[in-house]
């Protein structure tokens, strides 16, 4: 359970950048919680583990016809890397990549923040948290 009146809310999430919206929502959801004083817990599995991977580029919209600067196409690595800066202090942002999902796709390059764990994170969160919420992959 939390403790000395902090709320915290854990997150689980499995979709891959860009494959649903879910992604963005998800990440909607973390940053108005912290933005209301809410402690955010991610743990992201399967696809998910590739959301924090640092080497994303931008990209060019042809059908649009500008370049990848101008098209400014926000990865969801720089999403995240907003979300720590927000989660550094209280409200507090912690985002487990789960290893086993990490390894089996080579997707441990990531940005600063995330950290490796496993299904126990997971549970120890949704015990001591006020709410879990679990987003499966579509």
């Amino acid at each position: 359970m939390t403790t000395s009146g902090s709320r915290t809310l854990t997150m689980a999430l499995m979709d891959a950048p860009y494959e649903t919206g879910t992604t963005t929502t998800v990440l909607r959801i973390v940053d108005a919680a912290l933005r209301k004083g809410i402690n955010v817990n991610v743990f992201a599995y399967e696809g998910a583990v590739s959301l924090t991977l640092k080497g994303q580029a931008a990209h060019p919209n042809p059908v649009k016809g500008t370049n990848a600067e101008d098209q400014d196409h926000p990865s969801s690595a720089k999403f995240i890397s907003a979300l720590f800066e927000k989660g550094q202090e209280a409200p507090k942002l912690d985002w487990v990549n789960c290893g086993l999902c990490v390894d089996e796709r080579a997707a441990g390059d990531w940005i600063d923040g995330p950290r490796r764990g496993g299904p126990g994170d997971l549970l120890k969160w949704s015990n001591e948290s006020t709410n879990t919420l679990v987003i499966g992959a579509h």
